[in-house]
């Protein structure tokens, strides 16, 4: 009911927001007379920020046209190459008539971005994508909004989710012959369990998985969304956040965790920053400041944009990752294509070099929440495995903006590159997973020192532990549920102070960000 009570309201008020977007073009346009009267300008920002506030938000496009690869422009061409009833594989061709960039282009290695179904739609990695493009062959899995999927193409849990991705990974493997993972904050934790399934059988898993700021172990350094999470039954989730999509749309009838609840929790977390950002929005339409306009627009386009959730993905994850952690206990099994239910064990990969990133300030997966991966995946040696903690990061900084493109990609590139296969660029062709560890070494020589899991040297000195302070930045399924729990979010700070604790055995060194 309260779904279509929101639907209702947002079908009213469309044209009003219509209406005042177009008043506010009225009173800006020079050619009207009452542009120039005094408060024409004032009058004009101010139907502005009323249309802002009211226009519903449809998913944005990557609108990705060119990247640079070695100062040449690259087309790119966007398509999809596999639909599934929830999620489309979405490949981003890369097109040039220059020999030597065509050559090199056919080279690079190919890399299956993860994006988060947690709320935002995969555009959020826009910038991820764009930056990958000029040294990857890149496809990204681009989650569909539930409210559009008719009731006849089934139920989507989270077993349904790995399988997705252990197809997507197949796929690539068949055209390549090799594969690269990165997964993105919530989806660190299936695409764990997928790799694991198929190394667990003896599938050919990908060359390397790199897990940046995931909730692998939520037990560790909790934030607010994890307090939510435990202290809430899956009972109250049931009952507060499902509801049923209303008969307007292709997927009436489906139990989905709506997108408007899920905003209001994203909004809930720092409503003073938000209200903070449109006043200044307000003011810079005074000020004819384009430049920030515009920069507010594109952010707010991208954040308010948000997608319903099958409700039984959405509780099956709060209950797996968040209340009963089975992932670290080694307690979960996943069902099958085939029905058959099969234990996740993260210890059975071997032919896979792991890297985890994690952002210093990230307030939605704490201080070492993704570096526990490195404590799971025993069976890869400790050579092909490294870890990066970003300064001054927070959960959104270490996969879009600068310290993504100076400190996170240039790491994140070597570690592909150098498990990258030795294949002649003319045809891919398949090839042995079995990572370069020399090669994996060198990365120890970058600008920003990567602290690896492997045996004290005596000369290497461990460094010591950093501090963890969460900041504003919402990425988990469970965030939005914020609005019927508490009417601010208060940060949660790490345990005691102090980030969490290094394994046994981990060298931590200090990291050096590039002067910018």
């Amino acid at each position: 009911m309260l779904y279509q009570i929101f639907e209702t309201q947002r079908s009213i008020m469309e044209p009003f927001s219509d209406l005042a977007q177009a008043a506010a073009k009225l009173y800006s346009n020079p050619l009207n007379p009452m542009a120039q009267t005094p408060l024409a300008q004032r009058a004009s920002a101010g139907y502005a920020l009323m249309h802002r506030l009211g226009k519903d938000y449809e998913k944005p496009e990557f609108g990705i046209r060119t990247v640079k690869v070695n100062k040449v422009d690259v087309a790119i061409h966007e398509r999809i190459e596999i639909d599934k009833p929830f999620c489309e594989l979405r490949r981003f061709k890369r097109f040039s008539d220059d020999p030597a960039t065509l050559t090199q282009l056919k080279a690079q290695p190919v890399v299956l971005i993860v994006a988060p179904l947690s709320g935002h739609y995969a555009t959020l990695l826009r910038d991820t994508v764009k930056t990958m493009l000029q040294d990857h062959k890149v496809y990204i899995t681009d989650w569909k909004n539930a409210r559009l999927v008719p009731l006849s193409d089934g139920e989507f849990h989270l077993d349904d989710y790995i399988n997705y991705v252990q197809e997507f990974i197949r796929h690539l493997q068949a055209i390549y012959g090799h594969s690269h993972v990165v997964s993105v904050c919530q989806p660190t934790v299936p695409v764990l369990a997928a790799v694991s399934l198929m190394a667990s059988r003896g599938e050919k898993t990908p060359l390397t998985m790199t897990m940046m700021g995931g909730p692998i172990d939520a037990r560790k350094s909790p934030t607010a969304v994890n307090n939510l999470a435990t202290n809430k039954s899956f009972d109250w989730f049931e009952n507060n956040v499902i509801y049923r999509v209303p008969a307007n749309f292709p997927g009436a009838g489906r139990r989905v965790y709506p997108g408007f609840l899920q905003y209001t929790g994203f909004v809930a977390m720092n409503p003073d920053r938000h209200a903070t950002s449109y006043y200044d929005y307000f003011k810079d339409l005074i000020k004819g400041d384009d430049a920030s306009t515009e920069a507010h627009r594109k952010f707010y386009d991208e954040y308010n944009a948000v997608l319903d959730m099958d409700a039984d993905y959405y509780l099956e994850t709060i209950a797996t990752v968040f209340q009963d952690f089975k992932l670290v206990k080694g307690t979960w099994d996943v069902k099958g294509l085939d029905g058959k239910v099969e234990r996740v064990r993260p210890q059975d990969i071997k032919g896979t070099a792991l890297m985890t990133v994690e952002g210093e300030l990230d307030d939605i997966s704490g201080s070492g929440q993704t570096r526990a991966a490195q404590d799971l995946c025993t069976g890869v040696p400790a050579s092909e495995r490294q870890h990066l903690e970003v300064p001054g990061a927070g959960h959104y900084g270490i996969f879009s903006g600068r310290r993504w493109r100076d400190i996170v990609y240039p790491q994140v590139v070597k570690f592909i590159q150098g498990h990258a296969p030795k294949t002649k660029a003319s045809a891919p062709k398949p090839v042995a997973a079995a990572p370069l560890a020399a090669k994996a070494a060198k990365s120890a020589k970058a600008v920003v020192k990567t602290p690896v899991k492997a045996p004290l040297k005596p000369a290497i000195k461990p460094a010591a532990t950093s501090v963890a302070k969460p900041v504003a930045k919402a990425a988990a399924p469970v965030k939005a549920a914020a609005k019927t729990s508490v009417k601010a979010v208060a940060k949660a700070p790490a345990k005691n102070g102090k980030a969490a604790a290094q394994p046994k055995g981990t060298v931590k060194t200090t990291w050096v960000a590039p002067k910018t």
